[in-house]
């Protein structure tokens, strides 16, 4: 079956090209262009044969996972199966799309409409309809800033209610996108001498900082092994406590804020609890965007200042 044999080899195309680890990528506010080469697969009022569909798209990714996108491409090698008439023909396209994860490798779901125009080479005869668009797909970003994409979509014109299909590849530039580093939980050991004969005591400190995504209270998974290392030492040394602070950017209302940094610190302080600290020995607290680490002008900044912080210290006996 032709449809079902093109699509398997541009996805299998966009999943060879994956040579790089996985890597977290925040992509709120970054630009996103691309050339696209759709196969079309014909079912309108003309008897045509299959053709294909070349063009280009911008887009704008408004969160880390929602891109509105504007595309046009041009059909190329229509024709009539009957007379062997050329047909000319374009598509302008206005869509959603939503990705998923946080690696290299984004599957991917759209939705939007478009418009179409064909018209037979040197007569009178056009066709004009409206579309519903409804997509599948996968992208890979090969790096912070290039990508390959392959996809299938569904066409169903309001005009004459038929419904067409194309499947097809593209590659892409990402303007804006930032790789994302985890902040890992260090201990920082600072020997202090005794003066008299005794055991030989050392400070350890341990420190938490764990990032949020925009507008978010979730706990990402590459920071529950930093909080299972803190509640371990905790638990370890049963007479430390700590306060979990929490801390948003700039985006957004003062009360609003507030009420999000708490609810940011009270949820890194449910997990200390929940991997076996005593609750008395932890207290949560939220500031607001009162105490940025870094400048809320950039994304860079918000992302650094979307944290909950907390430490604990101990003596420790040196054997």
């Amino acid at each position: 079956m032709k449809l079902k044999n093109t699509v398997g080899l541009v996805v299998g195309s966009v999943i060879a090209a994956s040579s790089i680890p996985a890597m977290a990528m925040s992509q709120q506010g970054s630009v996103e262009v691309e050339a696209f080469a759709d196969r079309y697969f014909s079912d309108s009022k003309y008897d045509m044969n299959d053709g294909t569909l070349v063009g280009g798209s911008l887009g704008y990714f408004v969160t880390d996972d929602v891109l509105l996108n504007i595309g046009l491409g041009k059909y190329k090698g229509l024709e009539t199966d009957a007379t062997n008439t050329d047909i000319d023909g374009k598509l302008a396209q206005v869509e959603a799309v939503y990705h998923f994860g946080e690696s290299n490798i984004r599957p991917y779901i759209s939705a939007g409409l478009a418009h179409q125009e064909l018209e037979q080479v040197g007569t009178s005869q056009d066709d004009r309809t409206t579309m519903a668009m409804a997509g599948v797909g996968i992208k890979n970003y090969l790096n912070e800033n290039f990508f390959v994409k392959a996809g299938l979509d569904a066409l169903y014109g309001f005009d004459h209610g038929n419904t067409e299909w194309q499947a097809g590849v593209g590659l892409g530039l990402n303007f804006g996108s930032k790789k994302e580093e985890a902040v890992v939980a260090a201990a920082a050991p600072v020997a202090m001498a005794q003066p008299e004969p005794a055991p030989e005591m050392q400070s350890v400190r341990v420190e938490l900082d764990v990032l949020f995504d925009f507008d978010k209270d979730t706990i990402r998974p590459e920071y529950r092994q930093d909080i299972q290392s803190l509640a371990e030492f905790m638990r370890t040394y049963p007479s430390v406590t700590t306060t979990v602070e929490g801390h948003t950017d700039s985006v957004g209302s003062d009360t609003y804020n507030q009420n999000l940094s708490e609810r940011r610190a009270n949820a890194v302080r449910e997990a200390l609890i929940g991997e076996g600290v005593d609750g008395s020995r932890v207290s949560s607290a939220g500031y607001g965007e009162a105490r940025p680490i870094a400048d809320n002008s950039t994304d860079e900044g918000r992302s650094m200042n979307r944290r909950v912080e907390a430490e604990v210290e101990a003596e420790v006996e040196v054997r």
